[in-house]
């Protein structure tokens, strides 16, 4: 008899042991279940006297974990892209593998290869570091707002390892600082290191110190815009190649370039390069006129852009 109830009480446990693992999954199970499908029926269709229905079956998906790059993508983030340096064109010039040419961002080189311009001092240095550092490199490109200027070239920030190459140059003494809206995610940065390379004397601001950088023009008289400090938009040594004194129809330095002319009216107009009547208008200091090296510095001092520039 005890035998008996031994063995009843045997298959009593084992019915519910099983009974609890076929309806309790393991986490194993959990984790790499399937989809489970779901049976939707369609209403009833009547045809020649008899009812039919219909069913559908429907997968519901598995939910996926995004990736690192797809949370970045969703959350509107900037992702570098890697390239190979197959070749540099001047200090802040280079040419991809696959075609590409890339501008540095924030930052201006002496030129050396403008068939309209003459080798600008310090540009053969600026160009031979800039290789030095990526050259036959793999380098990461960083895009800010705009993607291309009107010459189609990539508008990027570089780097090379964990060098920001951009400002390594700059620091450096290589290039100087050329603000130009809205690509100004690292603009304080720049000016900062441009500061430090002039500070010390760095690479061009030593080597073509005849003018190390543009004097600010005082206006005369105030104008609306006088009353605002004018943001830094390109300071720059002096690159002639020749230590002439200066005419006074003659800018100060090469990348000073904007005429800001006096007409039989009084009016102060500033042309630019390209305008209609830039080649024609002379500058006489001895009336108060100037050359400016940049658009917010001319507008600071009081000039206006002439109606015929594009």
């Amino acid at each position: 008899m005890k035998t008996k109830r031994n063995i009843f009480t045997f298959f009593v446990i084992a019915g519910l042991a099983l009974a609890f693992f076929n309806g309790a999954p393991s986490a194993y199970a959990t984790l790499h279940a399937k989809p489970k499908a779901a049976l939707i029926k369609k209403p009833s269709v009547t045809k020649n006297g008899a009812s039919y229905s219909s069913a559908k079956i429907v997968t519901t998906p598995k939910k996926q974990i995004p990736t690192v790059e797809e949370s970045k993508f969703a959350r509107n983030e900037s992702i570098p892209e890697i390239f190979f340096v197959k070749r540099v064109v001047d200090g802040d010039t280079i040419e991809l593998e696959n075609g590409e040419k890339v501008r540095y961002i924030g930052m201006d080189t002496p030129e050396s290869v403008d068939p309209r311009k003459p080798v600008q001092c310090f540009a053969k240095e600026a160009s031979k570091k800039n290789e030095e550092m990526v050259l036959n490199q793999q380098v990461k490109l960083e895009k800010d707002i705009t993607d291309r200027d009107k010459y189609g070239r990539l508008l990027r920030y570089v780097y090379v390892h964990d060098t920001f190459v951009n400002l390594e140059l700059v620091k450096s003494g290589y290039a100087h600082v050329y603000t130009y809206p809205p690509d100004v995610k690292y603009n304080a940065q720049l000016l900062e290191a441009e500061k430090e390379a002039r500070t010390n004397n760095r690479g061009l601001w030593s080597a073509c110190n005849e003018q190390k950088a543009p004097q600010p023009v005082t206006p005369p008289h105030p104008s609306p815009l006088a009353t605002e400090e004018p943001s830094p938009q390109k300071t720059t040594p002096n690159y002639g190649t020749a230590s002439k004194k200066q005419n006074d129809s003659l800018p100060p330095s090469l990348a000073c370039d904007i005429k800001g002319n006096i007409n039989n009216k009084k009016e102060k107009i500033y042309h630019l390069p390209g305008c209609l009547s830039y080649n024609q208008t002379k500058i006489d200091t001895s009336r108060g006129e100037h050359y400016f090296c940049s658009e917010q510095e001319a507008l600071v001092a009081g000039w206006r852009k002439a109606l015929n520039c594009p």
